[in-house]
């Protein structure tokens, strides 16, 4: 299992418990990002050796602090 948080810029896009899908994106840099599908809430910068090996998880928890709303997805893997 891999926990991995995602940061989300509008309440209740997504709640816990939810299934979602994510998307791999590319930077020249040669890392890579997760965004929750569609455009829901984007990851941080990942390096390649860190790269996701499954596209779905499992929501556990949404958090609202003074930065924004922060999403943090369960993968099976």
């Amino acid at each position: 299992m891999r926990k991995m948080e995602f940061k989300m810029e509008r309440a209740g896009v997504v709640k816990e418990g939810d299934h979602v899908t994510v998307t791999e994106g590319s930077l020249p840099s040669g890392y890579f990002y997760y965004t929750i599908d569609p455009s829901l809430a984007m990851s941080p910068n990942i390096a390649r050796t860190e790269r996701l090996k499954v596209k779905e998880g499992d929501v556990t928890s949404v958090i609202e602090n003074e930065r924004g709303f922060y999403v943090t997805v369960l993968f099976d893997e």
